[in-house]
């Protein structure tokens, strides 16, 4: 790395541990730490944090912060061995980071550096007027941004004004993220998610009406096997009311860290398996009757390529499910077993007969060569995505 034997200077601003993977190249900008609620049941995110408010002037400072270590690289970009490529700078400076504050705003600035996401849970849950404070001051010192995101609760912005909502958008908040989970009031108490289903609507409706961008999260799987089917009703029923613009979908993974273990190994909750699930999905995509764009984001959902645009791209989605479950008993459980051991990305690598092998060795392992491996170790491996 030539760098012109020109080290940067050291600078520091806070980073939270959180994203969304479609936030990957997002400027990240910590406004408050960890989760407000943090009591949900099948989350273990933020659980033994306290939950704090970053101070605006601590904020501004690393907005601030954030534009200094900007400016460095375009002015390394200008030296000579650079030639005015700041793509060039930030890629050298990529390959050798000072610190991981300069690799995210280097690796921002490298996918164009238009895009911000605040950290951490609910930045909403600021007072309005600091967030209003905090988002022109971000845009006046990084003009280059245009998309500046967050996560948020649905009871959080159904406690909020209209106008208060208004406000913040047109202060430069285009997006918001909100972890829906379900739309079952019985299945959001088991899991002490902190709203009802028609504080959800309400909020998610408040959030449309702003102009603010929206992504509600379903959680494939949290109502488990006796609460599926209205689960994914009454989810459905919640998202064609709020008519979002992204449905983000998740796929329910319990480990030994989380509250809900203990509903697990007393049978309180039985979990779904990978093809369980893969009904509710087909019956929650027949179900929906909106106009949003719906993403498998995730590597933990078992069919990354149902997404489209509804109502036109459905029957695309489902057919897609329809050919995962026209599979043999074996060949679906190659695939599962596959997707979860990070060799197959979709159903067209069963194709792939290299793969194909590889897969069946694995399965050999997990199955003391009988052939057929026992759910609890699928569960081991998802968990592990």
């Amino acid at each position: 790395m030539s760098m012109e034997n020109q080290p940067l200077n050291t600078a520091s601003f806070e980073l939270g541990a959180y994203r969304p993977p479609s936030e990957a190249y997002s400027l990240l900008l910590r406004l408050t730490r960890n989760c407000p609620w943090n009591r949900c049941r099948f989350c273990g995110m933020y659980k033994g944090h306290k939950f704090e408010l970053r101070s605006v002037a601590d904020i501004k400072q690393d907005i601030l912060t954030v534009a200094q270590i900007r400016q460095e690289i375009v002015e390394l970009s200008r030296k000579p061995a650079y030639a005015g490529d700041i793509r060039k700078a930030t890629a050298e400076v990529l390959g050798n980071p000072p610190d991981y504050v300069y690799q995210n705003v280097a690796l921002w600035l490298y996918k164009g550096g238009q895009n911000v996401f605040l950290q951490d849970a609910n930045s909403l849950v600021m007072r309005t007027p600091d967030l209003v404070e905090v988002l022109k001051f971000l845009k006046h010192n990084l003009p280059s941004i245009n998309r500046v995101t967050s996560y948020c609760r649905a009871k959080t912005v159904a406690l909020k004004k209209a106008e208060e909502l208004k406000a913040i958008h047109e202060a430069g908040l285009t997006r918001l993220h909100i972890g829906l989970e379900s739309g079952s009031d019985t299945v959001l108490k088991m899991i002490d998610k902190g709203v009802t289903a028609a504080e959800e609507i309400d909020g998610g409706k408040k959030v449309v009406a702003s102009g603010i961008s929206l992504s509600e999260y379903y959680l494939l799987g949290i109502g488990g096997k006796a609460l599926w089917r209205e689960h994914t009703l009454e989810t459905a029923r919640v998202l064609n009311a709020i008519d979002p613009d992204f449905i983000r979908v998740r796929t329910l993974s319990i480990n030994e860290s989380l509250l809900m273990w203990s509903d697990v190994e007393n049978g309180a909750f039985v979990r779904t398996t990978d093809e369980e699930m893969m009904e509710e999905l087909k019956l929650f995509i027949q179900n929906l009757d909106c106009h949003a764009r719906f993403v498998s984001d995730h590597m933990g959902n078992l069919l990354q390529e149902v997404e489209g645009k509804l109502p036109d791209d459905k029957e695309k989605m489902l057919a897609v499910i329809a050919r995962f479950q026209a599979l043999s008993p074996e060949e679906r459980q190659v695939y599962r077993i596959g997707r979860r051991s990070g060799y197959y990305n979709g159903l067209d690598d069963l194709k792939d007969p290299t793969r194909h092998q590889v897969v069946e060795g694995i399965i050999r392992q997990l199955s003391n060569g009988s052939g057929v491996v026992d759910e609890h170790i699928v569960y081991k491996m998802r968990e592990a995505m």
